[in-house]
């Protein structure tokens, strides 16, 4: 009965994905979560042996995760019984979520009760027309939206009225569903892994940490296999939370796709989100290895602030600017340095890059926007899908191209106080950031190919002459990966000696 009631909530799965108008669709967010997916977020929380569990299911879809954790419950708990609170706006799905939760109560045989509540899920939770029967509940276990909320939304004004910020609908849903949990009462969710880090998700991953303890987070290793039906091409974790829980340690899981064998790890909660981190980062280091990475790199003596370096995106925005915006030199114009002009390790200019390569100050407000001649350090905002590394890293260099410099906005640029860094600190820095230590430290804390500058901020770093060493040590051409390693490995070997 348990395996026939998932197969015929996967066909529905199928049926209504069938139906969705992709426009409205990526509109919504709509990602409908697959059965084997859908089994294994239902298998992380905990379940009680006995009672009466209410469960919500917000932004629902054909209802596969409610008809997962009630296989669930059917399967393993004979003496416990559920009420699910399916919440839904799109009229076309209505159907197959009715469906599935019809063979829901079947199988349950009256251990099991369900309703369907039409309606938008933030609408109906805030505002003068809240739903009354959105409140209370025992599990929240959810596949929310995943659609951009604008500053200026309705939606998120709407969130921001009940304690929490959401720049996004999946923590705008996460945010809604956790202030209608009891106390002890738990949260599970399939999410982008985006919201671990970055000031972005800064006042939402305060509030979720706040009022959530988590208790274990399980990392997909492939972006693609998940969603694979609806294109989605992004890194998803799976986590659960107690609300008001305690914080002792956190069951850290990974597998290739949904449909893998996991590996499992438990370790201190502090690992996860240490208490001293004023940004709250969720740090997941699913095996011995990233912990190892992890303790080395902080175990290191400085960040920047304590080296005295800077890093700014740059100051150029290049839509804003257009009149400065030149594709042949002219007087007065200045190079322009866009992530395209980042090339092995070097920033090359001029470059065919489709790209304007001249920025000239038309005001005063214009000049304001260049850096004096010197060496900047430049990593992209964003790196592309093809590259090896999150952090790719490159060297401007005076000597090459000498007078002052616009860094465009896609760029983060290293500096003291506006103005450049000496050659060898300069290439120490690129060598550093372009290292496989750090790229793997990086991503137990990234889920996305964009690294801001606050992320840079947080990172620790060796000592400044380890740093200069690294940069005397370094060609004038970025090496091979296996060559920068080796450098960098030596000047860490020189640090642990001199310990």
């Amino acid at each position: 009965m348990v395996h026939d009631l998932l197969a015929q909530a996967e066909r529905n799965r199928v049926a209504a994905l069938a139906e969705l108008d992709p426009k409205t669709q990526d509109s919504l967010g709509q990602f409908f979560t697959p059965a084997r997916a859908a089994a294994l977020i239902a298998s992380l929380p905990y379940l009680p042996q006995e009672g009466r569990l209410r469960v919500l299911d917000p932004g629902a879809g054909s209802g596969v995760l409610s008809a997962a954790l009630v296989s669930r419950v059917l399967d393993e708990r004979p003496n416990l019984a559920v009420h699910v609170v399916a919440v839904e706006r799109d009229k076309s799905v209505l159907p197959y979520l009715t469906d599935t939760l019809t063979a829901c109560t079947t199988a349950g045989d009256g251990r099991v009760t369900c309703e369907v509540i039409e309606a938008d899920f933030i609408t109906a939770s805030t505002g003068i027309e809240q739903d009354e029967r959105l409140s209370g509940f025992d599990l929240v276990i959810q596949n929310p939206p995943y659609a951009k909320l604008a500053a200026s939304s309705a939606a998120r004004a709407a969130v921001r009225t009940t304690g929490a910020d959401a720049p996004n609908l999946y923590a705008a849903f996460l945010s809604l569903a956790t202030a209608m949990l009891n106390q002890g009462g738990q949260l599970v969710a399939i999410t982008p892994r985006s919201f671990c880090n970055g000031p972005y998700f800064g006042a939402f991953r305060s509030y979720l940490l706040d009022q959530m303890a988590l208790d274990r987070v399980h990392v997909f290793e492939s972006r693609s296999t998940v969603f694979a039906d609806t294109g989605v091409l992004q890194e998803n974790v799976i986590f659960s939370g107690t609300k008001g829980g305690t914080r002792d340690q956190v069951l850290l899981s990974t597998s290739a796709g949904h449909e893998e064998e996991a590996s499992h790890r438990n370790v201190p909660y502090s690992d996860v989100v240490r208490p001293d981190d004023p940004h709250r980062f969720i740090r997941i280091a699913t095996n011995e290895e990233d912990t190892k990475i992890a303790e080395r790199m902080l175990s290191l003596p400085d960040t920047l602030a304590s080296l005295g370096i800077k890093v700014s995106t740059g100051r150029v925005v290049d839509f804003r600017s257009r009149d400065c915006l030149l594709t042949q030199a002219e007087d007065d114009a200045v190079p322009l340095i866009y992530p395209g002009n980042v090339r092995d390790g070097l920033v090359v200019w001029p470059r065919e890059i489709r790209k304007p390569q001249w920025f000239r100050p038309v005001t005063d407000k214009d000049a304001k926007m260049l850096l004096p001649e010197g060496w900047y350090c430049v990593v992209k905002r964003f790196s592309a899908k093809e590259e090896r590394r999150r952090i790719v890293a490159a060297v401007w260099s005076p000597d090459q191209t000498p007078g002052k410099v616009a860094f465009e906005n896609h760029v983060n640029v290293f500096h003291i106080n506006g103005v450049g860094l000496d050659r060898d600190m300069t290439l120490g820095l690129s060598m550093w950031l372009n290292s496989s230590l750090v790229d793997k430290f990086f991503r137990t804390f990234s889920g996305h190919t964009q690294v801001n500058a606050t992320d840079l901020r947080t990172m620790r770093f060796p000592d400044r002459a380890s740093l200069r060493q690294l940069g005397a040590l370094a060609p004038d051409r970025l090496p091979v990966q296996n060559e920068i390693d080796t450098l960098v490995n030596k000047v860490l070997d020189m640090i642990d000696t001199a310990v």
